[in-house]
């Protein structure tokens, strides 16, 4: 990064070095995660280019370093950074909000859920960045197709209070043939915890007694993921 010239701007630079124009030229896939995010910040100030103030933006993040820490950042931390106001801090939360919902988005309610490492990949990019635990509750049809995505607790970075009294009250509303429970570990170790099991076992034999089986457990960690069904411990 190049600041040390008042007057260098994106129009100083070649055009193959011009995020924009490289879009252009080759496709987004083309751009490194600075000069994607170059292009959404448009300018910079008088004296950081965009490239630059992508480049501020993405060591941000005390702990997140990159693109990454685009998720962990709110309203204020964004506008600290030199060059980001209010309306650019605005458009990049929208961005990883998009991001998020994308990664879950396509085909969704066509899929078929009775594989784990669909779900997980369904899901992964939605929450494996969030900072409390969340307990999502997966409605199914009688093929393992999802029906509705309730999420049911809300809690803190390593626990969440789930009510199986909750659980089967949406489930019967939304006439479930199947359930999945999915939550994250923000720890990013997706390892069940001990509370984990008996939640899941509770559940279980609930499902069990009123006819509507708990298919599985997933639990998301950060790039990795454990399936209670896969390992056996419900």
């Amino acid at each position: 990064m190049n600041t040390e010239n008042k007057h260098f701007t994106m129009k100083d630079r070649p055009a193959s070095e011009r995020p924009y124009e490289k879009c252009l030229e080759y496709g987004a896939g083309s751009l490194s995660d600075g000069e994607l995010l170059a292009v959404i910040l448009r300018s910079g100030t008088k004296n950081c280019s965009a490239m630059d103030v992508a480049y501020l933006l993405l060591d941000a993040h005390p702990l997140h370093k990159g693109i990454t820490g685009l998720h962990h950042m709110d309203l204020p931390s964004l506008t600290a950074i030199k060059g980001i106001g209010k309306v650019k801090a605005v458009e990049l939360l929208c961005v990883a909000e998009l991001a998020r919902r994308l990664a879950c988005a396509p085909g969704v309610r066509t899929r078929d859920f009775s594989a784990p490492e669909l779900i997980a990949e369904c899901y992964m990019e939605q929450m494996r960045h969030l900072e409390e635990e969340h307990v999502k509750l997966l409605i199914l049809n009688g093929k393992h197709c999802l029906i509705r995505e309730e999420e049911i607790s809300v809690g803190t970075a390593n626990s969440a209070s789930v009510s199986a009294r909750d659980i089967f009250m949406t489930a019967l509303k939304y006439q479930a043939v199947y359930l999945i429970l999915i939550h994250n570990h923000p720890s990013g170790d997706p390892a069940p915890s001990r509370q984990d099991l008996i939640l899941t076992r509770q559940i279980r034999d609930a499902g069990e007694m009123l006819g509507i089986p708990l298919s599985d457990h997933i639990i998301i960690g950060n790039k990795s993921y454990v399936s209670l069904r896969e390992q056996k411990m419900m």
